[in-house]
This record gives structure tokens, C-alpha cells and sequence, in this order.
């Protein structure tokens, strides 16, 4: 899932601070398993500006609601009104949600509240951890399903980097497991350490090797 965190008050505050009517938008998919933009959290981030604007002598009318994801079109008809009413959006997703409402709602001022992090897993109750950065070229089968860039500080396809000490990360000693550490592990494990003999080819970074932003199309799918 996309993981995020919300930004500091005072951050969000102050980006919207000049509008008259403001619609709060949680997205109830990935940033509501980490609590940082669902249901639950627009109504406290909600309560805070209320708080503040009564603090500050502001006039604003702040409105609440949250949609299934903010990734596809037919979930915002729900919400159509609200967002035609209010001068800006205050969006809880990630960075996707962010863009594609204001593209669905060409002209309307879209606000993050939140900060996109990484796809993560839960390791632990409140706790999310990074396993994949979406390079568009996967290579999870070469080093036992996990990944040198999301998992490994340097994001080395050939290491280690000769940093690391009892299995950990140089870059965060006490917190950081040594992503090629794990790779060795794994390896090992499934009999499979000779692959680490072949040396991998510098990463093309460019989308499906045609360069500019991802895009994907299935033709079948298509009205």
C-alpha cells in the first residue's frame, strides 16, 4: 500500500488560512490503514482548525468528507457537491489522489495535507515499513523476493557497500537492518547464493524504457 504521513498543523494551517470554505477529503484505501488520511483523521484535523480559527478570528466554513480512494474517477461523484462548493480542497491522500482530483476537477485548488512516503507493508501493530519504490523494472527475483532499492539505504543492486556491522545499516546502526544482509539471508536459505555471482546492469530508470511518466493500457479494458 502507499504509505503517508500527515504534515505538521502549522504547515497545513497556513496553507489554507486564505480560503472562505474549505472542504476536508479523507481517502478511506491506503493512508486510512496508516492512519494518516481516512475517516478518522479528517474529523481530528477537522476539530483542530475549527479550534484554530476560533483562536485566530478567522471566518471559514469547514466541511467534512471522505471517499472510498481518490484514485478513481467514479468515486468522487459522491462528493461532487461539496467539492463545487468549497474554494479549496484540503486532500487527504497521497500525492496520486492530490493530482488526479485536481484533474478531475479542472480549476479547483487541490491542498496536501499529507507527505507520500513509500508502497509499504505493516511489520507491526502502528508500525509500516518500506518494500518497493514502483521503478517500473523489477528484479525481486534475482535477490529472493527482496529489493535492493526499497530495502538497501544506497540503493546498491550490487553490494554490499562494506558500511554495515552485525547485519545493520551504517546509515542508522541501532534501527536500519543492512538491506544486502537480508538479500544474503535469504538467499542462502533458498539455496540460491550463486546469484549473487552475476552483476547487475545499471538501472534504466526511464518508465518502460520509453522515458517520461508511467503509463499503462489495456485494451480490452476500454469503452
Amino acid at each position: 500500500m502507499i504509505t503517508a504521513e500527515q504534515k505538521p498543523f502549522e504547515e497545513i494551517y497556513q496553507s489554507i488560512r486564505k480560503y472562505k470554505k474549505i472542504l476536508l477529503l479523507g481517502c478511506d484505501s491506503c493512508v486510512a490503514v496508516c492512519m494518516a488520511g481516512g475517516e478518522k483523521e479528517v474529523g481530528i484535523l477537522a476539530s483542530l482548525i475549527r479550534l484554530a480559527n476560533k483562536k485566530n478570528n478567522i471566518d471559514m466554513e469547514v466541511k467534512e468528507a471522505s471517499i472510498t480512494r481518490q484514485c478513481d474517477r467514479e468515486f468522487f461523484d459522491t462528493v461532487k457537491e461539496e467539492i463545487l462548493w468549497a474554494d479549496g480542497i484540503l486532500s487527504l491522500a497521497c500525492g496520486v489522489g492530490v493530482q488526479f482530483g485536481s484533474e478531475v476537477f479542472d480549476g479547483k485548488r487541490m491542498i496536501p495535507a499529507l507527505n507520500t512516503k513509500f508502497y509499504g507493508a505493516t511489520t507491526a501493530q502502528g508500525e509500516w515499513s518500506a518494500r518497493c519504490v514502483g521503478c517500473g523494472e523489477c528484479v525481486l527475483d534475482k535477490y529472493g523476493a527482496i529489493c535492493p532499492i526499497a530495502r538497501c539505504s544506497k540503493s546498491m543492486l550490487n553490494g554490499p557497500c562494506g558500511g554495515s556491522q552485525n547485519g545493520m545499516c551504517e546509515v542508522d546502526p541501532e534501527n536500519i537492518d543492512c538491506g544486502w544482509q537480508l538479500i544474503y539471508d535469504r538467499l542462502k536459505k533458498l539455496d540460491l547464493l550463486e546469484n549473487l555471482e552475476e552483476v547487475e546492469s545499471i538501472k534504466d530508470w526511464s518508465t518502460g524504457k520509453d522515458g517520461g511518466p508511467g503509463k499503462i493500457e489495456k485494451e480490452d479494458m476500454k469503452l
